[in-house]
């Protein structure tokens, strides 16, 4: 019997059934995807079920993740604090990246998430 992989979406509205809508990636189709909201979703999940074998990251969590009025303190972290947080797991864990790819909307977002995680993994040699 063939191991279903974990795969985990991260995204504060959107189904994996949407993503595809706008991505035309088939793997979106697919209905084995755990869905996390935020970023303390995402961590918690990671931290009790382990590393997934592919992460898909959304960049705008939140419209709280922008700053506050009179304020300096961002509200809700993004996907990005998220994919900076799995850097330092794998680093912690010694633990390779899981693949990766970024359905955001946002195409600075996910041009930033993209960039991390990409030089993350050729600095240790996982391309």
């Amino acid at each position: 019997m063939e191991r279903t992989k974990r795969l985990l979406f991260l995204d504060d509205i959107r189904y994996p059934l949407d993503a595809y809508h706008y991505t035309e990636q088939d793997m979106f189709l697919r209905e084995d995807w755990h869905v996390v909201r935020n970023y303390a979703q995402f961590v918690s999940r990671i931290l009790e079920k382990g590393l997934p074998e592919m992460i898909s990251f959304d960049h705008d969590l939140a419209d709280e993740h922008y700053l506050e009025q009179d304020s300096q303190e961002y509200v809700e972290k993004t996907g990005y604090d998220c994919a900076k947080w799995l850097i330092e797991y794998c680093m912690d864990h010694d633990a390779e990246l899981p693949e990766f790819y970024c359905h955001s909307m946002n195409p600075v977002g996910k041009e930033n998430i993209e960039s991390l995680l990409n030089n993350f993994k050729k600095r240790n040699g996982d391309f």
